[in-house]
């Protein structure tokens, strides 16, 4: 079982720019969803997006809010967190899974031929993690029963990584 403290929250939207995630993420209903969740430090590493005008955003939490663009790894952010947002990118997921923190991934739905929402369901159906779209971001805190979470066991994810590589002409 993975523990039920959220009171540092990490999102990252990985190298390129997901501003739909950010802009959930920052958003009153959202913010308030996390207050409730018990969070008191939320940390945005928002890739390639806009910075967002935390100073505004400030006045409406008691959430102490950071944000930054990118950096040679966010494994020290992962580790520190009670909870991690992540975009569903692989690599995102299975560093979050890796150390085991509880998940929650938001599908990046502007994608094409999007093979992450394949991840993300994957994953959610073995009980790794739970997946929904920036609009629905709230819902799926204010849902989640984070207690029956599993943690990613060593070769969980072979089959689907095999799978994947087929579907990206790797192998």
């Amino acid at each position: 079982m993975i523990k039920k403290s959220f009171r540092n929250v990490f999102v990252t939207v990985g190298t390129t720019q997901f501003e739909e995630l950010v802009g959930s993420v920052l958003s009153t209903e959202v913010l308030q969803q996390l207050e409730t969740l018990g969070c008191e430090t939320l940390t945005i590493q928002r890739g390639k997006g806009s910075t967002p005008d935390l100073p505004d955003i400030q006045k409406r939490t008691k959430i102490r809010l950071a944000c930054y663009d990118l950096k040679p790894t966010i494994g020290d952010d992962i580790k520190q967190a009670d909870l991690v947002i992540s975009h569903a990118g692989a690599g995102s997921c299975i560093e979050a899974l890796e150390a085991g923190r509880p998940l929650v991934v938001v599908v990046n739905e502007s994608l094409m031929n999007n093979h992450q929402t394949e991840l993300a369901e994957r994953l959610s159906r073995d009980d790794h993690l739970f997946y929904c779209t920036p609009s629905s971001l709230q819902q799926t805190l204010a849902e989640a029963d984070f207690g029956r979470l599993r943690k990613l066991g060593p070769g969980s994810l072979d089959g689907f990584v095999d799978h994947l590589n087929k579907f990206m002409g790797f192998q």
